[in-house]
């Protein structure tokens, strides 16, 4: 091999190396832009609740930012995403308002049961360091369904950290709007909405000597999601698979790039700046 294209994948394994925290595997050469660095984003400060309602019409959202569009778990080295998903956040002294809108042709979930596998659907879900340390934090997950999946990790699974599923959020609000129909094939939909609404008690846990943050405060963050290819038999969605009949590998979109595809690396993780009275 020319000695240039060798330089060059050196350089490449280099930028990988010091993007992605010792000890996470790696399978990929990273392209330069594979993992730019954390994307920042400020929530604002909301006086008075907001109505959950999947619908967005609070008038609050209308002076909230979206984020930057979701891209591929892993960076520049794959293609953008063909369907755009976006957050928006709020915070009060009470709750952390999300709002997730994600465009979506094909409306369909299967699972109920709470704390179940949720990523087995199409899903959104949260990832949540208060005191940014890659330890003692949280994740949430929901589908189209609105079943909710909420999990507490003491310290990744790379370390031999294991969820716990009994974790969970009293006072979660969250509410999921269709924009279009569930789990029928028939026609073409538009997407959905997931709006929650998080009490700050649920991080109490974390490490950090008080909720709600404080004006200011950053918090590492990110956001997910889970998109399955699928098929239509017998008047249902199906999984799409390879040849052989196995399920093809589902998309991972997030909001800060991973550059490796596993969310439970936490140093990877975008930043959430909590502003202030305005």
């Amino acid at each position: 091999m020319p000695a240039p294209i060798i330089r060059g994948k050196v350089v490449m394994a280099v930028l990988l190396a010091a993007c992605v925290p010792a000890g996470v595997r790696t399978d990929r050469v990273a392209s330069p832009d594979a993992c730019p660095g954390p994307r920042h984003h400020v929530a604002g400060y909301r006086d008075g609740g907001l109505t959950i309602d999947g619908r967005l019409d609070d008038p609050a959202w209308k002076h909230a930012a979206w984020t930057d569009a979701f891209v591929d778990i892993e960076g520049g080295i794959r293609p953008r995403p063909p369907l755009r998903t976006r957050v928006r956040m709020l915070w009060d002294s009470t709750f952390w308002y999300v709002a997730a809108e994600m465009q979506e042709p094909d409306l369909w979930a299967t699972i109920s049961e709470h704390d179940a596998v949720i990523f087995r659907d199409n899903d959104f879900e949260l990832f949540i360091d208060p005191s940014g340390t890659a330890h003692r934090y949280f994740e949430i997950e929901l589908n189209q369904l609105a079943t909710v999946w909420d999990l507490f990790l003491v310290k990744p699974y790379r370390e031999g950290g294991h969820a716990d599923n009994s974790w969970s959020i009293p006072g979660l609000k969250v509410v999921v709007g269709l924009r279009g129909t569930l789990n029928n094939p028939r026609d073409r939909d538009h997407g959905w909405v997931a709006e929650l609404a998080i009490p700050w008690t649920a991080f109490a846990d974390s490490g950090r000597n008080a909720v709600p943050p404080r004006a200011g405060e950053r918090w590492r963050v990110n956001f997910s999601r889970v998109e399955w290819d699928t098929d239509v038999r017998d008047g249902d969605y199906v999984k799409r698979v390879d040849r052989g009949g196995k399920p093809l590998s589902e998309h991972n979109w997030v909001w800060s790039p991973q550059g490796v595809v596993n969310m439970h690396v936490p140093e990877m993780w975008g930043v959430v700046t909590f502003g202030g009275r305005k």
